[in-house]
């Protein structure tokens, strides 16, 4: 070992140029993707709501710091993500025609600064900053997260009414449905099925109550088990079809494009 330590290196090892720095491409397409005004603004309406999130999860991770009087600073993967999603939106830009706007000024002129103020600021200063007013994009986000979990909601009791068992947790179920169902009061497609659940919600309850010491798991009975698989595949198709009733607060996108 000791003669291995004192006898020369084989070899030096060169020393770094950054002209033979290799450029690494992952992520990259392997054909050019061409792209019109309209994808272009599409594909910038989706990076944009890519870092507001980002941003968004940041700054409440920094407030956790604070409230627990730390001062780590900004995540490594997020400052990793946040320069990775303002350099594809730079280079989406070169697909518009010449002269391609910076940045900023696109985010101007197609209304984005607007809808997603976090992402501006972050932009100019580098840093994740919350704002005082409610952007309009929070309500966006909030209103697609109750459809989402309308029509989960609707194709597990689905599920689980078809292949389960027992049914002794759809009652359960069923007031959970109701309470989101009650988010979106003054649709009248939705408002109908509300009533529905109220009017036979007490029914549901009474047929699933077992005999103490009873082993028999608790079933629906068929006119039960028909309205519920009604009830469910109406509001699945309701949900899926998006009526204008129920994306009223989601036409805020065509500002952006």
């Amino acid at each position: 070992m000791a003669a291995v330590s004192q006898s020369q290196p084989l070899r030096q090892p060169c020393l770094y140029h950054s002209p033979c720095k290799v450029i690494i491409n992952v992520k990259k397409p392997l054909q050019p993707i061409e792209m019109n005004c309209k994808q272009v603004a599409l594909e910038m309406f989706s990076l944009c709501s890519q870092l507001d999130v980002l941003i968004r999860g940041e700054v409440q991770h920094l407030q956790e710091q604070v409230a627990d009087n730390l001062c780590l600073g900004e995540s490594d993967i997020f400052q990793t993500l946040g320069s990775e999603l303002v350099e594809s939106m730079k280079e989406c830009l070169f697909h518009l025609p010449e002269p391609t706007p910076c940045l900023e000024d696109y985010l101007d002129t197609s209304g984005l600064s607007v809808l997603f103020p976090r992402v501006e600021i972050y932009i100019i200063h580098e840093r994740p900053v919350d704002i005082l007013e409610r952007p309009p994009m929070d309500d966006y986000y909030a209103h697609i997260g109750k459809l989402n979990q309308l029509l989960v909601l609707s194709q597990q009791l689905e599920d689980d009414v078809q292949h389960l068992g027992s049914h002794k947790y759809v009652a359960h179920q069923l007031s959970v449905l109701y309470k989101v169902l009650s988010y979106f009061s003054g649709s009248p497609y939705l408002d109908i099925l509300k009533r529905d659940i109220e009017a036979n919600f007490k029914s549901v309850k009474t047929a699933l109550i077992t005999c103490e010491g009873s082993r028999q798991e608790p079933l629906l009975p068929a006119h039960l088990l028909s309205w519920l698989l009604g009830l469910t595949q109406t509001v699945i198709t309701t949900v899926s079809l998006l009526p204008e009733e129920l994306i009223g607060e989601m036409s805020i996108i065509a500002f952006a494009l």
